[in-house]
C-alpha cells in the first residue's frame, strides 16, 4: 500500500511538472497583458475555479471545517499564509520573464530549485540520501553552476523563482490539508488584493479584461483552471513522497521550458549548455538508478560492510 501510494505520488508530480513545462506556452499568448494584470486574474480565477471544484467534489463541508481548524491553529495558519506569499511572487516573476525574453532565465531557475528542495528536505525535514543519491546532487550542482557561469550575469529571477518555489514547496509539506482545499485557501488568502487591483484596473480605464477582445477574456478567466490543475497535481505529489524525490523530479518542467525557448521561440543554446545538460541527466539517472531495489541491498550490504571492519 505504502509503495503504491509513492508510485501514485511520482506519477503526480511527474504530470504536474509537465504541464508547468509547457505553460509558457499560454503565458506567450497573454504577452500583451502586463504581468501585474495576468497575476492579479490569475489569483482570482484560480480561486473562483477552486470554489467550482470543491462544490462538484462534495468538500464544501470539509473546507469550511478547514477553515475553522487552521483559525485555531497559528502554526498551520502561518505556514498558509507563507505558501500564498511565495507562490504569489513567484507566480508573477514567472509570468514576467517569460513575457520579457527571459525564458532561458526561467528555466535556469527550477534547474536550481530541485538542488533548494533536496536541501530543505535534508536541513529541515532530516530527509537523509545514499551514497549515489548524494553524489547525483554533486553532478546536478555541478551542471547548475556551469549553467550559471554562462549566462553571464547574475542570474536573480532564476536564484528568486528557484527559493521561492524551493520554500512553497516546503510549506506544503507543512501544511496537513487535502490538495484542493489548500489551493482553495492559498488563492482565497490573496484574492482581496487581487480584486482591489483588477478594481482600480478597471476604473483606470486600462483593464484588459471585458475590453472588446474575446481571446484575451478567455485566456485570463483560463488562467485559473491552467494554473490551479498543474498545482493540484503537485500538492498530492507533495504529500506522497519525498521532498528529496520531488527535487529531482522538477528537472522535467524546465527541461520542457528550455526546449521551448530553444526551438520554439528561438532563443540561443550554446555548447556550455550543453555541458551543463550532460552532468544533469547524469545526475537524473544515477539518482533513479539509486531508488531501485537492486541499489538499496548494495547500498546495506556496503554499510554492513564497513561495520564489520570497524
Amino acid at each position: 500500500m505504502i509503495k503504491k501510494e509513492k508510485q501514485m505520488g511520482v506519477f503526480y508530480a511527474a504530470f504536474s511538472y509537465f504541464l508547468w513545462g509547457i505553460l509558457p506556452i499560454y503565458w506567450k499568448l497573454l504577452g500583451h497583458v502586463k504581468a501585474h494584470e495576468i497575476l492579479a486574474n490569475r489569483v482570482f480565477w484560480s480561486f473562483v475555479f477552486m470554489l467550482a471544484v470543491l462544490l462538484v467534489t462534495n468538500k464544501w463541508n470539509a473546507f469550511t471545517a478547514t477553515v475553522y481548524a487552521l483559525s485555531a491553529n497559528k502554526k498551520q495558519f502561518l505556514a498558509l499564509g507563507t505558501a500564498s506569499l511565495l507562490i504569489s511572487v513567484n507566480w508573477f516573476l514567472y509570468i514576467w520573464a517569460v513575457n520579457n525574453g527571459q525564458m532561458i532565465e526561467t528555466s535556469l531557475g527550477y534547474y536550481i530549485n530541485p538542488l533548494v528542495s533536496v536541501l530543505l528536505g535534508m536541513i529541515v525535514l532530516k530527509e537523509r540520501l545514499t551514497i549515489a543519491q548524494y553524489f547525483s546532487f554533486f553532478l546536478a550542482l555541478i551542471g547548475v553552476l556551469i549553467m550559471t557561469l554562462s549566462y553571464g550575469r547574475f542570474p536573480w529571477i532564476a536564484l528568486m523563482l528557484a527559493v521561492t518555489f524551493g520554500l512553497y514547496g516546503l510549506a506544503k509539506k507543512l501544511i496537513k490539508v487535502d490538495s484542493a482545499i489548500g489551493l482553495t485557501l492559498e488563492t482565497m488568502a490573496v484574492t482581496p488584493l487581487a480584486l482591489v487591483y483588477i478594481g482600480i484596473l478597471f476604473i483606470q480605464g486600462e483593464s484588459s479584461l471585458l475590453n472588446g477582445s474575446l481571446p484575451t477574456d478567455l485566456l485570463l478567466i483560463g488562467a485559473g483552471a491552467a494554473t490551479a490543475i498543474p498545482l493540484l497535481y503537485f500538492a498530492k505529489g507533495a504529500q506522497k513522497i519525498q521532498l528529496s524525490m520531488l527535487g529531482f523530479i522538477q528537472y522535467i518542467a524546465p527541461t520542457i521550458t528550455l526546449i521551448l525557448g530553444i526551438f520554439v521561440y528561438g532563443e540561443q543554446f550554446t555548447k556550455l549548455h550543453l555541458l551543463s545538460f550532460t552532468f544533469i541527466w547524469a545526475a537524473l539517472t544515477i539518482y533513479s538508478l539509486s531508488r531501485t531495489k537492486l541499489a538499496t541491498a548494495l547500498e546495506l550490504r556496503l554499510k554492513r560492510g564497513k561495520g564489520m571492519e570497524i
